[in-house]
């Protein structure tokens, strides 16, 4: 079953992408205390998630934190060392990069998708949500090869 407005996020381990090394944070240790802008992507690297999704966050990372945003993060079904090389190559700090390697994350908030055809087996729909000390305040779903509501600009237009 898909998360909704109002719910708890799961409480699963996510994996930071730091310059350091991969850092370990369980979900609710995350995002407890704060206001975050949360994006998923089936893939870094990937055409639209490049080219669109996180440039967007990056260019837009001011005017969320002014509108009471505490953090950015991306989270993709890839591993620590891959995110912290697709954050690099955006230019950015702005966005915390969460590796979900699993695909746990993305399942147990009910967005896994199956990519198999594609040869990228499960991967999570592209989405995202404003979470708030840990409850979705917003959610957007994207449908099959869509990229509309999961953007920034939608999301500005939601705080």
């Amino acid at each position: 079953m898909m998360i909704s407005q109002g719910d708890k996020i799961p409480d699963v381990k996510l994996v930071k992408a730091t310059a350091e090394g991969p850092d370990a944070v369980q979900s609710s240790e995350f995002f407890a205390g704060k206001k975050v802008a949360l994006f998923g992507v089936p893939g870094a690297f990937t055409p639209t998630c490049s080219a669109k999704h996180l440039p967007g966050y990056v260019e837009k990372a001011a005017d969320l934190k002014a509108k009471g945003i505490d953090e950015i993060a991306c989270v993709s079904v890839n591993d620590a060392f891959v995110m912290n090389a697709w954050g690099k190559d955006a230019g950015s700090n702005d966005v915390t990069m969460l590796a979900d390697g699993s695909a746990d994350f993305a399942t147990a908030l009910g967005l896994d998708a199956d990519f198999s055809g594609y040869g990228m087996g499960t991967r999570s729909q592209r989405f995202s949500m404003i979470v708030n000390d840990g409850v979705v305040e917003e959610l957007n779903v994207e449908g099959p090869g869509e990229f509309k509501v999961s953007s920034a600009e939608h999301m500005l237009g939601q705080l």
